[in-house]
């Protein structure tokens, strides 16, 4: 969803589009983004982040260590293609930001115990996606960062998803909370529509034709 301008100004790109573009750099440019990173280390005061013009900090539950963890990643990361737009993730992502900011619930689950692959199905694709959520995050930067960076999460699960190589289409979903404010989805897949991807030499193959 677009931001109406005022008359005669640009309209200002969603938090959607932001956060795509934002996690498309960390992609295409994942050693940039470390010394990004490093940068941010100087902001810490013990285990808070005092971020410019923030003077009530973010609580994190491993300060430093898990930026430098995620630093360290970033350094060996080899380069991937961005991720597409993709209109129906999108849309199955949004329906979960808008399920869980209504009660403030968190998770993967929304509130008749759909996950994510079904739903991408009630949208009219296939259940072969990965999702990340970010939660208390309200501008792109800090959304990506904390995906990344992956503060207190056993195994860096949202990390690993945003650097999965078989992806190649993602759609977010953003929206109020009300228990964190703010919240993002993020749904991800190797097809624009949650499809199994198959093998480059079986799109190629011409049907069987049938036996009479």
């Amino acid at each position: 969803m677009l931001v109406a301008a005022a008359d005669g100004e640009p309209r200002r790109r969603s938090l959607e589009a932001q956060v795509l573009e934002r996690i498309n750099h960390a992609r295409q440019n994942p050693r940039a983004y470390a010394d990004e990173l490093r940068d941010l280390r100087r902001y810490f005061d013990g285990d808070i982040l005092f971020l410019p013009d923030d003077p009530n900090g973010v609580y994190t539950r491993e300060g430093v260590s898990a930026v430098d963890e995620a630093i360290e990643f970033l350094e060996r990361q080899t380069p991937l293609p961005p991720l597409g737009h993709s209109d129906l993730l999108a849309l199955a992502a949004q329906d979960h930001a808008e399920d869980q900011g209504e009660v403030g619930a968190t998770g993967h689950a929304s509130r008749d115990g759909a996950g994510p692959g079904e739903r991408v199905q009630r949208r009219g694709g296939d259940i072969y996606v990965g999702e990340s959520i970010s939660y208390g995050m309200a501008d792109a930067d800090a959304v990506v960062r904390q995906l990344i960076v992956d503060d207190g999460v056993p195994g860096r699960g949202h990390r690993a998803l945003l650097f999965q190589n078989d992806f190649r289409f993602a759609g977010v979903g953003c929206g109020t909370h009300r228990r964190y404010r703010h919240l993002c989805v993020v749904d991800l897949a190797a097809t624009i529509d949650g499809a199994p991807a198959l093998p480059q030499y079986a799109s190629r193959t011409p049907p069987r034709s049938r036996a009479r």
